[in-house]
């Protein structure tokens, strides 16, 4: 499916806004503007930089102008507090990265996990439930990850993050009958156990010259596949050496496309073509 011109907007055009700061990186409005012209939606989709005094205005002046968005760093957690009808994912997160208005009341979710959930099941090329995982990093990402992976019935998570008392905090959030969840300071006190997958959650990656996350040369940890939560144009160093050693991995892009879609699912009810949205971010 290719996409068609964009439509010249009109008074009754949905606005849709990634809210966040910074946001001029953002990929968001590249592919849901290419979804909204493939699908001759009547919306457009803009990223607007907007510190925290502002975020709760402009969230509910768009949401109650019949639109919504996105909402990213550093505002997931204000977010939250702003909108009026949070979903669980919200709720268990404390984080919400989608919004929108629906039967008169501002909703929000926190996509990012159903975004997790998808890239997981990618990369290990079936449903997650029964998997050993090895989290690296315990932040803002790594807790979605760690919800959609307990969601999913994994029998573990190991989170491996130089500070252990907030890895614990995660674990003890997260903690699900019949998931082990435990912590370590670093990937190198696993040596000798074995993963299905290995999950990048820290920032590592972002520049040129950042270690890689999980060096396969360098550590006895055994990994089957690895996920990265960073992305970049060119896709990110950890998951080329880790395809170089014939594991499969995938970067942040697909839990980038995933969370989206499963946004435009909450905003106009309908499936986005994913097909459009990667030739976008390709291009």
């Amino acid at each position: 499916m290719s996409a068609a011109p964009a439509p010249t907007p009109t008074a009754g055009t949905r606005l849709f806004a990634l809210l966040g700061d910074p946001v001029s990186h953002s990929l968001s409005p590249t592919f849901q503007n290419a979804a909204l012209r493939a699908l001759g939606l009547d919306g457009v989709y803009v990223a607007l930089r907007c510190g925290a005094d502002e975020l709760p205005g402009l969230l509910r002046g768009i949401a109650r102008a019949g639109g919504g968005g996105n909402v990213t760093v550093p505002h997931k957690a204000l977010a939250a507090a702003t909108v009026e009808r949070p979903s669980d994912a919200v709720r268990r997160t404390g984080a919400c990265n989608a919004y929108w208005l629906e039967d008169g009341a501002i909703h929000g979710d926190n996509t990012d996990v159903a975004g997790a959930a998808a890239a997981v099941s990618l990369v290990l090329g079936r449903a997650p439930a029964g998997a050993r995982v090895l989290l690296l990093g315990a932040g803002g990402a790594a807790s979605a990850v760690v919800c959609a992976l307990a969601d999913a019935g994994v029998e573990r998570i190991a989170i491996a993050n130089r500070t252990v008392e907030r890895a614990g905090g995660l674990a003890e959030r997260y903690r699900a009958p019949g998931v082990r969840i435990d912590v370590a300071d670093s990937a190198d006190a696993l040596s000798g156990e074995r993963f299905d997958l290995a999950v990048n959650t820290t920032s590592l990656g972002l520049k040129p010259g950042d270690p890689l996350p999980l060096d396969p040369d360098a550590t006895r940890v055994e990994i089957g596949a690895a996920l990265d939560v960073v992305y970049t144009r060119t896709g990110t160093r950890w998951t080329d050496e880790m395809r170089a050693r014939g594991l499969p991995a995938i970067d942040g892009k697909e839990m980038l496309i995933q969370q989206g879609a499963a946004a435009f699912r909450r905003w106009w009810g309908m499936d986005p073509p994913l097909d459009v949205i990667r030739v976008a971010l390709e291009e």
